[in-house]
């Protein structure tokens, strides 16, 4: 089993910064791939960004390409999203999930519990 664990999440002014964490525990963390995905009140969950098991490879979605940064410290077993720029449509919560293959869909074996980001314009 797999256990991840979201923090960093809070208030921020629109053209702000934040970043926030996926602790990973109970596997071998270097074996997953984990991306981040954010669900807004009243809309679907949607891909962020993912990285593979090794760092190696990023993905992003084209609204926060060029904003947000995603990596990992396989050290630590925690994976960030530096948040860049943030705009009040960036508010959502962000759930971070991991998976023994990356990919921009859903497709991911275990969940963390989210933190929630909001930005105020």
């Amino acid at each position: 089993q797999v256990q991840l664990v979201e923090s960093g999440g809070g208030s921020v002014q629109a053209g702000g910064s934040l970043r926030v964490s996926c602790a990973v525990s109970g596997r071998t963390f270097s074996n997953y791939a984990v991306a981040w995905f954010r669900q807004a009140p009243g809309k679907e969950r949607e891909f962020v960004a993912a990285i593979s098991s090794t760092g190696s490879f990023t993905a992003y979605a084209d609204s926060v390409k060029g904003r947000f940064t995603i990596s990992r410290d396989n050290a630590k077993s925690t994976v960030y999203l530096q948040m860049n720029s943030l705009k009040a449509e960036d508010t959502a919560v962000y759930y971070c999930a991991a998976g023994r293959k990356m990919t921009v869909g859903s497709q991911y074996t275990y969940w963390g519990q989210g933190t929630q980001v909001t930005v105020a314009s």
